[in-house]
């Protein structure tokens, strides 16, 4: 394998988690006052920080996005972590890219704890080597900054031979502010465009064609 370690992002690229984090952003949303007939309207929040996002998306202070983000894991820490379906195929490319030789970390900015939830409860976790996520205080929430992390734990000169995967703008630009190269996939949450725009090197669209990365 040309890439030794694979970076994986989670939400959108592992699992398809629009129900539950849509789910708890409306029930935070709802705490302010705002009701979102229309969930399909949150999909933006998946993927990016949440800080971030109640900021953007709907002018939220720092001090009010705080908030919102306890609301919000009011209901994703009791429901929305399992309204989340596993892609059609990932179990089957993780297992070739491990008989290939890779060393695959999960690289995400939702919470650590969460995310190793998710992977075991989707039995994934014995895949992987490592798992990098934003902490609960919301530090080392940025995609940058996991990649960083996760990296800073596979050792020097990891990155000469790491390659990041992930379906939103924030995974590339992640990936090449650590010298990364990032393979988009286009069965997430985002588009084509959105990808090629912000430098992913290849383009993946369905998950079975995760495999492929062994061959990169």
């Amino acid at each position: 394998m040309k890439y030794q370690t694979i970076l994986f992002d989670l939400d959108g690229t592992l699992t398809d988690p629009g129900e539950g984090i849509t789910r708890s952003v409306a029930y935070a949303l709802e705490s302010f006052g705002i009701h979102v007939p229309d969930r399909k309207v949150l999909y933006p929040f998946i993927g990016p920080p949440l800080l971030d996002s109640f900021m953007e998306f709907y002018g939220f202070s720092e001090k009010d996005a705080r908030q919102a983000i306890e609301k919000y894991r009011e209901y994703f820490g009791k429901q929305g972590i399992f309204e989340n379906e596993l892609y059609s195929g990932v179990p089957e490319a993780l297992e070739e890219l491990k008989k290939a030789g890779g060393r695959l970390v999960l690289a995400t900015s939702k919470p650590e704890p969460y995310a190793k939830e998710i992977l075991e409860h989707f039995h994934l976790m014995g895949y992987f080597d490592f798992v990098s996520g934003s902490q609960l205080d919301g530090t080392r929430s940025k995609k940058g900054e996991v990649i960083a992390y996760a990296l800073g734990h596979c050792g020097k000169g990891a990155e000469d031979k790491a390659l990041m995967v992930g379906d939103r703008k924030h995974d590339v630009q992640g990936a090449l502010e650590n010298g990364l190269p990032c393979a988009g996939v286009l069965y997430g949450y985002g588009s084509r465009e959105e990808l090629e725009q912000v430098g992913a090197q290849w383009i993946l669209e369905t998950p079975a064609q995760l495999s492929q990365l062994a061959r990169l």
